[in-house]
């Protein structure tokens, strides 16, 4: 589980064995939810501060997240992207 953020207790990660269309995971304690990276489309539940944070963080870093999934479709390592402050 690549990790490539944390910020307030919410841990952005994508996998290597990942599908279309391109998303990432959070996990904010027991809750995870998989965000689509243009839509902002989720699948899975969070509360809802945690998940406007997700957004948040999502809309700074579109262009990066979109760098990460190419990576990952190439099974590259990843590199972090900065969190939400």
């Amino acid at each position: 589980m690549p990790i490539i953020s944390r910020f307030f207790g919410i841990v952005i990660y994508m996998l290597w064995r990942e599908h279309r269309p391109p998303h990432f995971h959070a996990k904010y304690g027991d809750e995870e939810i998989a965000v689509e990276i243009e839509t902002g489309k989720v699948n899975g539940t969070m509360s809802a501060r945690a998940l406007g944070l997700v957004q948040e963080w999502r809309e700074l870093h579109k262009e990066e997240l979109s760098r990460e999934w190419e990576l990952v479709e190439q099974k590259k390592a990843l590199f972090p992207i900065k969190p939400l402050e």
